[in-house]
């Protein structure tokens, strides 16, 4: 990974440049991206959770699915990328496609569901870190104890150069892959588990069993971040060849590794029980199948590195959430001194700092409240993320296709309307999933379909105000420009 550049970036005008430094390549940006998605937090997490109440040993399918419709919103959202010039990600995109009102409405839209993931996943993050210390002997301490240290060490890295997050997101990403990959090698060469290698990925009858919308929806939902790649625009070499070159590779690698793994975790357990033993061992799925098969060692290095993945994704998520602060503050959205970069490592330091402070106020106040850190913090607020950002993934297909629409600048329809097009049908198909078991999700009246109770539609209440707010500040402040 190449070396940020920290020589004063010269303007004109002697005003303070407020543009970030960097020179992340195709694999840098993959790295953040990918390590976003956590891959071993997935496979530890949503894929049991899929399987059991989901579509069972059918379930591996849908990443498949969830991939193709991804690549499709893709083929747009890259072949835009040259005629968006701002580091705004979804929400320079809206405001090209369909005005600056609803742009700053999905800045904010971002902005929130993105901090509400980043803040969540601590809710999974200092559990997981005091059970990890406390098998090896240590005493039992408090969730939020842990999760303030992680939110030290996460603010220390997003305050320095982006070359710093990525390098540390590279050996994590790296170690948590590998892990998972010696596990689905060994099950291949062991010839699956016992019932042999599953079939349900490629049997119709196993892929629509059970309830296949739910397990659709744990599959979009894994895939969360794989969009930030437009966020690191200033910070990337050649940024209209790096950002679409990162976002397909994102694309697929997560899309393989996901449908392989969880079919592997399927063959080893055996298809025909998948579901039972699923529905028993949520939590543990993963960690106990690859002690079966790596031994205790393995199990052991499972455990760590299921900590380290969800550490690598809150990096991920706070590095996100650092550049919209900056590139909203950039365009006057936000307070101006935010946009301002650290004058040696080029980074979002302000912003970084302020992230790390929102964040802080949000743990504390699960704490004082006595909220459960799984069942209530990350879930809540995962809700929140889930609607956001699949909200935002359609809003900006539309946007993408509208601007298509104003000139296709040389372009073929394929690339203008018609990729762009079957994306957006299939995530407004996503969407309305997600709209439908958000109960499910948020743990609320026995999770059935459309029951929504007070936090399913406070969910709702805090997007709409959020997106609401863009025409209103782009009402009041004439100055607002999008760069």
């Amino acid at each position: 990974m190449s070396q940020s550049t920290v020589a004063p970036e010269p303007t004109t005008t002697g005003a303070p440049a407020r543009r970030l430094r960097g020179s992340l390549g195709v694999a840098s940006i993959v790295f953040i991206v990918v390590a976003a998605a956590s891959p071993l937090g997935v496979i530890g997490g949503p894929v049991p959770i899929g399987i059991a109440f989901g579509n069972g040993s059918g379930f591996p399918f849908t990443y498949v699915i969830a991939t193709v419709v991804l690549l499709f919103f893709a083929v747009g959202f890259t072949a835009a990328t040259p005629f968006v010039r701002s580091a705004g990600a979804f929400y320079a995109y809206v405001d090209k496609g369909l005005g600056r009102g609803p742009g700053i409405g999905a800045a904010f839209v971002a902005l929130f569901s993105y901090i509400a993931l980043e803040a969540g996943v601590f809710g999974l993050f200092g559990p997981g870190l005091n059970g990890l210390l406390t098998s090896w002997g240590l005493p039992q301490g408090q969730w939020w104890i842990y999760a303030l240290i992680g939110l030290v060490v996460v603010g220390t890295l997003g305050y320095f150069s982006i070359e710093v997050s990525g390098r540390v997101l590279a050996v994590l990403l790296i170690a948590e892959v590998l892990i998972v990959l010696a596990f689905d090698a060994v099950v291949v060469f062991r010839g699956g588990g016992p019932q042999g290698f599953s079939t349900g990925i490629f049997d119709p009858s196993q892929i629509v069993s059970g309830a296949p919308g739910f397990g659709i929806l744990f599959a979009i939902l894994s895939f969360i971040g794989f969009e930030a790649t437009a966020i690191f625009r200033d910070e990337a070499k050649d940024p209209d060849r790096t950002i679409p070159r990162a976002t397909y590779i994102s694309l697929i690698l997560i899309g393989i590794f996901y449908a392989v793994s969880s079919w592997a975790l399927i063959s080893a357990n055996g298809q025909k029980n998948i579901v039972t033993i699923a529905s028993k061992n949520l939590g543990g799925l993963l960690s106990d199948t690859t002690t079966r098969y790596l031994g205790l060692a393995g199990g052991h290095i499972i455990q760590v590195l299921f900590v380290t993945s969800l550490f690598a994704c809150i990096l991920s998520f706070h590095n996100i959430v650092s550049r919209y602060l900056f590139s909203l503050a950039k365009n006057r959205v936000l307070p101006h001194g935010l946009s301002l970069p650290h004058p040696r490592f080029g980074s979002p330091a302000r912003a970084s700092v302020t992230t790390t402070i929102i964040v802080l106020v949000l743990i504390v106040a699960a704490v004082a409240l006595r909220l459960d850190p799984i069942a209530q913090f990350y879930t809540w607020l995962g809700g929140i993320s889930s609607v956001g950002i699949v909200l935002l993934l359609a809003l900006t297909s539309v946007s993408v296709i509208r601007l298509f629409r104003k000139s296709d600048h040389g372009l073929s329809s394929w690339k203008t309307w018609i990729a762009p097009g079957v994306g957006l049908l299939g995530l407004a198909f996503f969407l309305f999933l997600i709209l439908q078991n958000l109960p499910a999700l948020l743990v609320e009246n026995g999770g059935a379909p459309w029951a929504y109770g007070a936090f399913s539609w406070g969910v709702l209440a805090i997007l709409v105000l959020a997106f609401v707010a863009g025409p209103v500040i782009a009402a009041i402040k004439k100055d607002v420009e999008v760069e």
